[in-house]
């Protein structure tokens, strides 16, 4: 028989059931959906920054750059090395010009451009930083079409510029920009809350890039976006980042760029706290690939800003010349970690950057940057001698014992495996070894690695002049054999340009070559003999006029050096 259902029961699990599931709902699943809501909505935020450009472009062709600056009211920039504006539209800067450096020779020439505003033709198109607010709530803050209001018409060391706009719903936004003495700039941003309602604002910093550094540029290292996160150097190309599109990183102090041969653009976000970065990369559909939008963004923690109150957010900016103690100057002072690694020392930094640092010291104190390439040479020549003592030694016997080699191969010709054994009597008898030579001058080329390295990376080349015809230690040597070194008024071919220090630079390495054993093998003999040749027509031209003074000079003293221990063993 069924028992009746105990209604009291049955609505206490009703009501039970009622009151699990409304606080589930209102302890967790409520605040969960809020959550997720913030963070879409703070995502969506953060894609604005990309997407503004393409959704409303600031021209719709390409104009003139200073036309573009023109039409727009501007804060000056003027410093004895950063020139140009800030945009007060958007506050962006978009203006920047490195009057210590010029595009080329001729100190009247234009000053290289390192920012440009969005929509700029060819040959500098848009590269452009810009700071702000996000909100994750219906709050407006400034974005890329607010207009500013400026305390002051230019901004310069210890002048510094207060930027402000009130939203009209109770926020009112300033930004304090100041500059030193060479290209960084410090960004302080205010936030003042003049309603009754808390406000949580994330700040946020972003670089805008579009244009990829030509291929010469790229073969002397890394250029492209980069970042140093919880003390690990990231690098990205520009290739990487079209196939990615997008690439997110984290971390607690560090800063984030793009990086040129010589100039870098970076942006440091507070030491302290952690910040989001990401570098993304889009591009219109009638877009080639390298016409794109390469960006690099990082989103600070968030603030809250309490009624009646206000809150400081302060980022520095820096653009400017990779000047190696420069940069390792602002890493020591404003705490920013491996600001110097923004130059690309390759596998050998800890021989690459004492080297440049001696480079520059050596330049600055000669006043000629060839003559500190000279000096450099020799002190890393004294610092590897006694490794090329014991190779030339060495190379110096096997050279005394060249007749004998020469007879035991024309005697045994026909017979490989007997001359291998009298020629390993042969080393025996007389105690030397074949390789004993070759182990030093190994030990010797991370040396030279790192030395070829920091004369390609040195901005203290760029228009460095020596003597006679070179006036640019960082472009190939201008004279060609083919038009008799100028005296025929004829332009030769780019591949026909060896000039006078390639022809140099061949030169020394025939004779350091004919003061070495020769090798016993035909095919390598024949291949070595050949490699002053290929080295002067192949490679040479196309060298910096900097690295063939290098290596001829380099050459010139490892002949002296043979000459002489070859000389001293010959006596003995």
């Amino acid at each position: 028989m069924q028992q009746p259902v105990n209604q009291g029961n049955l609505f206490l699990a009703v009501a039970l059931s009622l009151t699990l599931l409304l606080g589930f709902h209102y302890f967790y699943e409520r605040p969960h959906q809020e959550e997720l809501r913030r963070a879409a909505a703070l995502k969506e935020a953060a894609k604005a920054m990309e997407k503004d450009v393409a959704a409303k472009p600031a021209v719709e062709t390409p104009q003139d750059r200073a036309a573009l600056i023109a039409a727009s009211k501007r804060v000056a920039i003027l410093s004895a090395q950063v020139q140009g504006s800030i945009n007060l539209t958007g506050a962006r800067f978009d203006d920047i010009a490195l009057p210590y450096y010029r595009e080329t020779l001729d100190p009247q020439s234009p000053a290289v451009v390192l920012l440009s505003p969005s929509g700029t033709a060819a040959p500098h198109r848009g590269y452009y930083a810009d700071f702000g607010w996000l909100s994750d709530a219906p709050v407006i803050v400034p974005n890329d079409t607010t207009v500013w209001q400026a305390s002051s018409e230019k901004l310069a060391p210890g002048t510094p510029v207060t930027l402000s706009w009130d939203n009209g719903q109770g926020l009112r936004f300033e930004r304090v920009v100041t500059l030193d003495d060479n290209f960084m700039f410090t960004i302080t941003d205010r936030v003042i809350n003049q309603g009754e309602q808390p406000v949580t604002l994330h700040p946020f910093a972003r670089l805008m890039h579009q244009t990829k550094p030509s291929k010469q540029d790229l073969a002397f290292g890394h250029a492209g976006p980069m970042g140093v996160f919880d003390g690990i150097l990231k690098e990205h190309s520009y290739d990487s980042l079209e196939e990615s599109v997008e690439v997110n990183d984290s971390a607690v102090g560090g800063w984030l760029g793009v990086s040129d041969k010589y100039w870098l653009t970076a942006l440091i976000p507070n030491p302290t706290e952690k910040f989001n970065a990401s570098f993304r990369y889009a591009r219109d559909p009638d877009q080639k690939p390298e016409e794109g939008r390469y960006q690099v963004d990082f989103r600070g923690t968030a603030l809250t800003v309490a009624p009646k109150a206000s809150q400081e957010y302060t980022r520095h900016f820096f653009a400017g010349a990779k000047r190696v103690e420069l940069l390792a100057a602002y890493g020591e002072t404003l705490n920013i970690e491996k600001f110097d690694f923004a130059i690309d020392y390759g596998w050998y930094r800890f021989l690459v950057k004492p080297m440049l640092y001696t480079l520059n010291w050596l330049g600055r104190q000669t006043g000629n940057v060839g003559i500190a390439i000279l000096l450099l040479t020799i002190i890393v020549k004294i610092l590897v001698l006694p490794l090329g003592i014991r190779s030339y030694r060495s190379m110096g016997k096997m050279k005394l014992l060249q007749p004998e080699m020469q007879r035991l191969q024309e005697r045994f010709k026909d017979d490989r495996q007997r001359m291998s054994i009298e020629m390993m009597e042969l080393y025996k008898r007389e105690k030397v070894s074949p390789v004993s030579g070759c182990l030093p001058l190994l030990a010797q080329i991370p040396v030279f690695f790192a030395l070829y390295k920091v004369l390609s990376i040195g901005i203290d080349m760029r228009h460095a002049p020596f003597y006679g015809w070179i006036h640019d230690l960082s472009a190939p040597d201008p004279t060609s054999l083919f038009n008799v070194f100028g005296l025929l008024p004829w332009n030769a071919p780019a591949f026909l340009h060896i000039g006078v220090w390639p022809i140099l630079m061949g030169l020394s390495m025939f004779f350091l070559q004919k003061m070495s054993p020769a090798p016993t093998d035909p095919t390598q003999k024949i291949v070595m003999n050949w490699m002053p040749v290929m080295f002067t027509v192949g490679f040479a031209p196309n060298m910096a006029s900097g690295l063939l003074i290098y290596w001829t000079w380099s050459n010139l003293i490892s002949i002296a050096q043979q000459f002489l221990i070859f000389r001293r063993m010959a006596k003995h």
